[in-house]
């Protein structure tokens, strides 16, 4: 890797990040709404109206996750936001809160094609934690894949690989599907 920035999404990076997500939205117009809205409002939304759902939260001053450049190309994203940003993680039966801890949350990555395998996805979780602990917050969870078997397609695994999570030091608490652990970050 080169020039590495990984800083967080504000609106003068608005540009950046629509670099990043191309016409497709990331994956079939997500724009990262899939943890923020009912699914019925991410269903109507895919693709455009997602966008501007995404553009006025970042547009507000919120800080919804970090966007990686190498060289100041787009190069990937991380969403990290306390839990209660995220309402559907809260309906899940298998990501239903643990306890009444706060935690933070990463509940996606999207890395372009050309940085993939390169060790960016650790990268942004180790920028998630510092930015988590910058803000005040003590654990950060996420809610990774762990394959079966061999490899999975990008689009499956947005919410991260098990095994980067362990690389990042990301520590497995619980798992209530065989393929999807909750992993935790304690600051200390």
């Amino acid at each position: 890797m080169n020039e590495l920035n990984i800083s967080p999404l504000t609106p003068d990076r608005w540009e950046m990040f629509e670099q990043l997500f191309g016409s497709r939205g990331a994956c079939a117009g997500c724009w990262c709404m899939w943890w923020k809205l009912p699914r019925k409002d991410f269903n109507s939304g895919q693709g455009e109206l997602n966008q501007k759902s995404m553009k006025s939260i970042v547009f507000s001053g919120q800080i919804a996750g970090l966007l990686a450049s190498m060289d100041g190309i787009p190069a990937g994203w991380v969403a990290v936001e306390p839990r209660e940003k995220y309402p559907v993680l809260a309906r899940s039966r298998i990501l239903r809160p643990l306890d009444d801890i706060p935690v933070w949350s990463i509940t996606c990555f999207f890395v372009a094609k050309k940085f993939r395998g390169q060790g960016l996805t650790i990268a942004l979780l180790k920028a998630a934690i510092a930015y988590v602990e910058k803000n005040g917050g003590k654990v950060v969870e996420g809610y990774p894949v762990e394959p079966r078997a061999g490899k999975m397609a990008p689009a499956f695994v947005y919410t991260g690989l098990a095994s980067a999570f362990k690389q990042a030091g990301f520590v497995e608490i619980e798992r209530r599907s065989e393929t999807r652990p909750i992993m935790r970050f304690m600051i200390k």
